[in-house]
């Protein structure tokens, strides 16, 4: 018993027969945990509250069965990868240190990418020879808010058009090109901006993740009709955190009642309104933001990318991740 071949939808009026997720192999969970042998690698319940989201109910067993298996996996790309550079480096006869290796984490508002970036942080600087793991969310390369206001799209925050792609764009060249300094922008959740004057600074990683929810989006058809670059095509490892989209509303407005108990309660918070309103207000609201924002860029921006995902994790109603896709080499 192993991987799959996922069946496809069935094919109507003769068009063909094509599975939706595209060329994957597939495997259930108990299926994939088996993958995992005994590498140095593993976590502790103290560490696993750390790194887990609000409302995120990842245990241990999820970490042994799913994280340990993808990790080992990661492990196997790194390596090839070098030999990959170090054969080319032999090959053209040039001398120079190995840029980093770049996983993207992708998938919807609510889904857990935080958690999964943040997971794969731990387990990955546990490997062999304990390389160093930076993590950058694509946060902090949003527009800031006076700059949406200015052009009109304060209400499509998280859509492509609401990024500095360019400078999205630049950041990603520079770490893979391997510049010995590379600065990030700081977004804050508490006061929904980026935050003037701070920077992440990302310093010769040897693993860098990139996590948010448009680093999987194709290039762009310039004006000149010519295609550009675009952040995915510097990943050598992506992964799509995938859900229903019934799941991720359900799971959305619970995250966002919650913090209207706790976080939106700060003064500084750029959503403190909220925590005045009363129950049902509050719940319309979140209901607003979910149905005009967040639903629409699922539809149009995130979703159409899960295809391009070097792995796919899909969770059911409670979290727990089901089944596995892995990209067909």
């Amino acid at each position: 018993m192993g991987f799959s071949v996922p069946a496809a939808p069935h094919a109507e009026r003769g068009e063909g027969v094509v599975d939706e997720y595209g060329p994957y192999v597939l495997a259930e969970r108990a299926v994939w945990a088996d993958l995992a042998t005994q590498m140095p690698v593993a976590l502790t319940e103290e560490t696993l509250e750390r790194v887990r989201s609000r409302l995120d109910t990842i245990d241990l067993a999820q970490v042994r069965e799913v994280y340990l298996p993808l990790t080992e996996l990661i492990h196997l790309y790194v390596e090839y990868t070098g030999h990959l550079y170090s054969s080319t480096h032999d090959f053209l006869e040039v001398s120079e240190r190995r840029t980093p290796f770049v996983i993207g984490v992708a998938g919807s508002v609510a889904v857990g990418k935080s958690t999964t970036s943040r997971l794969l942080v731990e387990l990955l600087s546990q490997l062999p020879g304990h390389p160093r793991v930076d993590l950058v969310t694509t946060d902090g390369f949003l527009h800031p808010n006076a700059e949406l206001e200015r052009r009109g799209i304060m209400n499509r925050k998280g859509f492509p058009e609401s990024y500095d792609r360019q400078a999205l764009l630049k950041f990603v060249m520079d770490v893979k090109s391997g510049a010995p300094v590379v600065e990030a922008p700081v977004y804050s959740h508490l006061v929904y901006d980026i935050v003037p004057g701070e920077k992440i600074v990302v310093s010769h990683p040897d693993i860098l993740i990139i996590e948010g929810l448009n680093v999987l989006q194709p290039a762009r058809l310039r004006s000149d009709s010519d295609t550009s670059l675009a952040v995915s095509d510097f990943f050598d490892f992506s992964v799509y955190v995938d859900a229903s989209e019934d799941d991720l509303r359900a799971w959305y407005l619970e995250r966002f009642l919650k913090l209207r108990e706790t976080a939106f309660r700060d003064p500084r918070s750029y959503f403190a309104k909220v925590a005045a309103l009363s129950d049902a207000d509050a719940l319309a609201y979140g209901t607003e933001v979910w149905d005009t924002i967040n639903a629409p860029n699922l539809r149009e921006n995130i979703l159409p990318t899960r295809g391009r995902a070097t792995a796919i994790l899909r969770k059911n109603a409670q979290h727990d991740i089901e089944w596995i896709r892995i990209r067909k080499i």
